[in-house]
């Protein structure tokens, strides 16, 4: 049995993470398991700055250098042999975005790729829990961060469409999102809802993973819509101090979360699914094994 260390950041709208994984390569086999070893969070939050004024300033500049500069000693640390680092929609829209790349480089060493919606919603979907989903059926992925929404419909592992929305939970708390942004975002999902019939739903991200387990779902159950709906209802009777104080909730995930509870119920409503399947995964389980998949290709 060989054990490996792999790493990914990801520098979302919200929050900055770096999560590190054992590969353990079993030599009875060709299965690898993937094992959680440390996950790290920083809440940033790039999309106040950039869907307000276009830049990311030097205050969130210097939190980045420094989120960086911890991410890098923990990989030390632990003997990562590879990583990836990848940012999503605020850098992809700030003006400043390769420049602030570059300085980060030049101050931590860290490369950091700025990744299309669609490149984005595909990452997510190698992790190993996505990829056992019931295989033989289609399912409509999901991915709600606080710029974007990615989804991408699959069957028997391939990907049939995928699309982004400039639709996130940061950008509905700036007012940031236009009347057209829904409107085209609910037609295009009945189209595809008509033409290709999705079996079921599948979420990812922080603010799916945080609402199935404050719903109470057993692992492996779909969060049902009526349940989605109750839960929205319970946390709506709270005001954002409430959620933090009573509810335990992060300070960035007590405002979001209830933007992506109504997303996530609009997205239900226009698809006619009333379940959806919650594997608890996000970009950084994908980019681990595509970093480990490339890793032992170059080898």
């Amino acid at each position: 049995m060989n054990v490996k260390k792999f790493a990914a950041i990801d520098i979302g709208t919200n929050a900055v993470r770096l999560l590190i994984s054992n590969i353990i390569e079993n030599d009875s086999s060709c299965k690898i398991n993937v094992n959680k070893a440390t996950l790290v969070r920083t809440p940033v939050r790039l999309g106040d700055d950039v869907f307000n004024d276009g830049i990311i300033t030097p205050r969130k500049v210097e939190k980045l250098i420094l989120s960086m500069q911890a991410f890098l000693k923990l990989m030390q640390v632990h003997d990562v042999l590879d990583y990836r680092a990848c940012a999503t929609s605020a850098m992809r829209e700030a003006i400043n975005g390769k420049e602030v790349i570059e300085k980060i480089n030049s101050e931590t060493g860290i490369n950091i790729e700025i990744i299309s919606g669609k490149d984005e919603a595909e990452l997510l979907f190698m992790s190993e829990n996505v990829e056992n989903i019931k295989s033989g059926k289609k399912y409509l992925a999901i991915d709600l961060g606080g710029g974007s929404i990615e989804f991408t419909l699959f069957t028997k592992k391939q990907v049939i469409i995928s699309k982004s929305f400039n639709i996130g939970t940061i950008r509905i708390l700036n007012n940031k999102v236009p009347e057209f942004a829904a409107f085209e975002l609910k037609r295009w999902l009945k189209s595809i809802t008509e033409k290709y019939q999705p079996d079921f739903l599948v979420g990812s991200g922080g603010n799916i993973n945080k609402l199935f387990r404050l719903s109470e779902t057993s692992k492996n159950e779909p969060l049902t819509f009526s349940k989605l709906k109750n839960l929205y209802k319970y946390l709506d009777s709270f005001n954002y101090d409430d959620r933090i104080k009573i509810l335990q909730l992060n300070t960035d995930r007590a405002d979001v979360i209830m933007p992506a509870a109504e997303i996530f119920i609009k997205v239900m409503k226009w698809t006619k699914l009333n379940e959806i399947l919650v594997p608890m995964v996000g970009l950084s389980d994908g980019i681990i094994r595509q970093v480990y998949n490339n890793y032992n290709s170059k080898k």
